[in-house]
């Protein structure tokens, strides 16, 4: 059995009687008091079960069950007390959302159920939490493909929205650094609804009709309605919404995930501003001094990371590959366009199966030549390049 349990108590007689209980049982580990036990969690962690004592100087059971759920909220919690009170009962449950309440003396028998229930339970919510992350993190790879392969402009936008994202939120030592920048990646997840040339035009300057751009703007809401019912992206998909409304104040100012959400929302619409100023040819100094300016309240830390971010960097080992020679893990180094001015591919978008076929489509239609110029991890070669 792999998962642990952390036995905490002020008496350390009382510790060692009930590893001599259950060292057959069950991997413990234990500490003389709430001081000691969240530093066990902090540097021994995780553990599936905390047992605790309720009566403890310092810091007492409810106390540091609290904080045990803060630093690992997935850890079961049990309270062992003599105190049986209803009470104490209830602040336990209420403040320390205590799994198990176990009153003294605590039988072998009584104590084993309770730490066998604990473990089941932890498997129960790891497992849990193992499939929403896969299942969250191959709907990202969905949504993400659809993107490139539908609008490459989009995608190539939202690489580069990425990229800074993920420099502001390390500048800004945010915590979740995750949704903003998946925020990011998925803001322009929208414009699979939109002509490809609107896109096009919008992402290289071109003023667009009122009509057209009425239609352009409303790709936030569209990302918006395709991710808010995906569990944990409701706040991603919130700050998305509101990429172009970066004052906006709705909802409870005081509740940590709105200004969460409001603060990613603002994230957005910078890098957004940041990027549009680069592609239409300022420096990365002028481009933030300006976008600086029309975010006069914004953290100065945004600006200087944006500044910080390096230019994509030349891709090493260029080659031209036949597109019957493409393999995944290759990435295109120049946009791969049509006669006509198409965009296909992205540059710097990663070869994967779908953007193969896709090629091969267009090349068997004689809408595309048969190389394509693509970069290699220096460890590898194309199979065949020209």
């Amino acid at each position: 059995m792999s998962e642990k349990i952390l036995l905490v108590d002020d008496e350390e007689r009382v510790l060692e009687a009930c590893k001599r209980l259950l060292h057959n049982l069950f991997q413990m580990d234990t500490a003389v008091g709430g001081p000691e036990g969240i530093e066990a969690v902090q540097s021994k962690g995780p553990y599936a079960v905390v047992l605790s004592d309720m009566q403890m100087p310092r810091m007492d059971g409810i106390q540091f069950l609290t904080k045990v759920k803060i630093l690992a909220p997935d850890t079961i919690r049990i309270m062992l007390t003599g105190h049986a009170d209803v009470q104490t009962a209830l602040n336990a449950v209420n403040e320390g959302n205590i799994f198990r309440f176990l009153t003294k003396p605590c039988g072998k028998q009584t104590l084993i159920t309770a730490l066998t229930a604990g473990l089941t339970q932890y498997r129960l919510i790891t497992s849990e939490k193992d499939i929403l992350e896969k299942t969250l993190a191959g709907s990202i790879s969905v949504l993400t493909e659809v993107l490139s392969m539908a609008s490459p402009a989009a995608f190539s936008r939202a690489m580069r929205l990425r990229r800074y994202m993920a420099n502001v939120v390390t500048k800004l030592g945010l915590p979740n650094a995750w949704k903003f920048e998946l925020a990011a990646m998925l803001s322009q997840l929208g414009c699979v609804t939109m002509p490809p040339e609107t896109v096009d035009a919008v992402y290289t300057g071109h003023q667009l009709p009122p009509k057209e751009l009425a239609l352009y703007n409303t790709h936030p809401k569209i990302a918006c309605d395709l991710l808010k019912n995906i569990p944990r992206l409701e706040s991603v998909a919130w700050m998305i919404a509101h990429q172009n409304e970066p004052t906006v104040v709705d909802g409870d100012i005081s509740n940590p995930d709105t200004v969460e959400m409001r603060l990613g929302a603002e994230l957005l619409a910078i890098t957004l501003a940041f990027d549009a100023r680069v592609r239409g040819g300022d420096s990365r100094a002028d481009a933030a001094c300006i976008v600086g300016r029309l975010h006069k309240n914004s953290d100065p830390r945004i600006m200087l990371a944006l500044v910080e971010v390096e230019p994509e960097a030349d891709q090493k080992e260029v080659h031209k590959c036949n597109i019957a020679s493409l393999s995944p893990g290759m990435v295109i180094d120049r946009e791969v366009r049509t006669g006509t001015g198409q965009l296909i591919v992205a540059k710097n978008q990663e070869v994967t199966p779908s953007v193969v076929m896709k090629l091969k489509n267009y090349y068997e239609k004689g809408i595309l030549q048969g190389e394509i110029l693509v970069s290699v991890p220096a460890t590898a070669t194309p199979a065949k390049h020209l």
